[in-house]
């Protein structure tokens, strides 16, 4: 028989794990020469993040990529969801409000850190580490489906 009275239940924490879309949906261009308008370019390489608007040069930032044992994907994507502050977690770790995150490839995103400040050098799990200031500018640069290219 059915009771009004509520009962706790132990249910698994929620996950901000964003469902990408599909390549036709983030219409991605197949090389820089077919960008127009703002785009991003991330240089594993050199640790640094382009801004674009076109073929101008808008910024660079220093950042932190992925470790070897976590390495940041390389190709070309867009930004598929972008949050102002969002919870991050994965085996061994667990991020609370990280700000101006923006996914451009299943879990990997660019965002602000706030838990380092080792700029430069290969450090995340995986996805673009930037200072908060520097991510909140990338953040208000781009808009959904913004181009972002990966490579070394």
């Amino acid at each position: 028989m059915p009771t009004d009275t509520a009962t706790a239940t132990d249910t698994p924490w929620p996950t901000n794990t964003p469902k990408p879309y599909s390549a036709e949906q983030q219409k991605i261009p197949q090389t820089s020469s077919d960008l127009s308008g703002h785009w991003i370019d991330v240089n594993l390489s050199e640790q640094r993040l382009y801004a674009y608007d076109g073929a101008t040069l808008v910024s660079s930032f220093l950042v932190s990529t992925g470790t070897s044992a976590h390495p940041t994907v390389t190709g070309t994507y867009a930004v598929y969801v972008k949050y102002v502050y969002t919870d991050m977690r994965g085996p061994g770790y667990y991020l609370p409000d990280v700000p101006y995150t923006m996914y451009f490839y299943q879990g990997y995103g660019i965002h602000g850190t706030y838990w380092h400040d080792n700029f430069g050098t290969p450090m995340s799990h995986g996805c673009v580490n930037m200072r908060t200031s520097e991510a909140e500018w990338v953040f208000n640069f781009s808009k959904v489906g913004t181009p972002v290219i990966v490579h070394y």
